[in-house]
């Protein structure tokens, strides 16, 4: 039985963790990314002011996988009922499988704005963003950061600490990204002075919100600690401000005000994968999406075993995962066996284990109806991504950041 996993993020990686204790021996298990390594996505904006701490959240799969087979290449196209998978240099044909592709930015076909603004979904964008905002430092202006979800507000905390100097000095920024993006070192990268860098208080961050508050989708406890921490640090917060279009000077908001800027950062929103042209199809809570495929994490929609339309975070891909491993071995099982009806399958129940949001180096946490700041949420936040560096093997970088994190010695 040939069983092909397609994506590895979040969902796909614990997937194929899941499948390689359960499957048989005799089983194949495939896994196709487009990238060599697995991104930890919730750490991406760390790497705008700590680019070194790039190397550590790109873990190559060959260091994951076990007795998985890796193929890197780009999915064009699913067939999910006949288990058909078209790929950039060829195909794959599968007894079962799953979809857990991810998302990509969105940009609502808002004119300009995917031509003139960067987004944070790679490391590359991470690094491009420190690079375009040192020079900013340099010269003084505006940053815009348009959409305040939590990746929004993060990015924005992030730009905001290295206004006041918090950036991290003298690291390198080559690595995976730095010879991609073919760009110089400014001073403060090359271990240059503050005074060199202008004035901090020549650059204003902005972070722009089309809806009335910041982290619109959270609970309202959440959003009024995360605007403190916003306000705490410098970030200028416009709310009810919908994106309009862009051009190369200016974001244009509905009703024609412009805002001139000198670097634009976009976190308005996912969408789903190119194989599926663009759409995150809805799937029950067994996550089957067709005969043969089942699927996790943010490619999909996923309305759970009550009704509840699924957030998508890295906390539910992986728990989706747990789900589709149990019941692609079920269906293996019943296909190997033959006769009777299809297994009965676990539906997938969204229950969160609360949400946590780094702004500079202030942190904010909802556990259960509590909302946190300070150290105790800082010591949540570390622990998170400590606890899945450490899951994936990286003991070591576990220990490095958890260090890191509380400036300990």
């Amino acid at each position: 039985m040939n069983v092909v996993v397609l994506g590895g993020g979040y969902a796909g990686v614990a997937l194929v963790g899941g499948l390689e204790d359960s499957l048989p021996e005799d089983a194949e298990i495939t896994l196709v990314d487009e990238s060599d390594t697995h991104l930890v996505q919730h750490l991406l904006h760390r790497v705008v002011r700590t680019p070194d701490l790039g190397d550590r959240i790109a873990i190559p799969f060959e260091e994951l996988l076990d007795r998985t087979t890796f193929r890197q290449s780009r999915v064009t196209a699913v067939n999910p009922d006949e288990g058909r998978v078209e790929l950039e240099d060829g195909s794959l044909d599968y007894d079962l499988g799953a979809v857990c592709l991810g998302v990509r930015t969105a940009f609502h076909g808002l004119p300009g704005v995917e031509d003139h603004a960067t987004p944070l979904k790679r490391l590359v964008h991470a690094h491009r963003i420190r690079e375009d905002f040192l020079q900013v430092c340099d010269r003084g202006g505006r940053v815009v950061v348009g959409g305040a979800g939590l990746s929004g507000i993060q990015i924005a905390g992030e730009v905001a600490a290295m206004v006041g100097g918090d950036s991290t000095e003298g690291e390198s920024t080559n690595g995976e990204t730095g010879e991609d993006t073919g760009q110089k070192q400014t001073s403060a990268e090359s271990g240059g002075s503050e005074s060199e860098r202008g004035d901090p208080a020549d650059v204003e961050v902005l972070l722009l919100e089309q809806k009335e508050s910041v982290a619109p989708a959270f609970p309202a406890p959440f959003q009024r600690a995360v605007a403190d921490e916003l306000d705490a640090r410098g970030v200028v917060v416009r709310t009810e401000a919908p994106v309009d279009a862009a051009d190369e000077d200016a974001v244009v908001l509905v009703g024609g005000e412009r805002i001139p800027y000198e670097q634009f950062i976009w976190t308005g929103g996912i969408t789903g994968p190119a194989s599926f042209d663009d759409e995150r199809k809805r799937v029950r809570s067994t996550l089957r999406l067709g005969d043969r495929t089942f699927a996790a994490g943010d490619a999909v929609e996923v309305v759970d075993a009550n009704g509840t339309l699924v957030p998508a975070t890295a906390q539910t891909a992986v728990r989706q995962a747990s789900v589709a491993a149990t019941n692609l071995t079920r269906l293996a099982e019943y296909r190997r066996d033959g006769g009777g009806f299809e297994p009965r399958f676990e539906r997938y129940t969204y229950d969160p284990a609360g949400w946590v949001v780094t702004v500079g180096d202030g942190t904010v946490a909802q556990v259960g109806s509590s909302v946190v700041r300070g150290v105790p949420a800082r010591a949540l936040k570390a622990t998170i991504g400590a606890r899945y560096l450490g899951k994936v093997g990286r003991v070591q970088d576990a220990i490095e950041f958890a260090h890191e994190t509380f400036n300990t010695d």
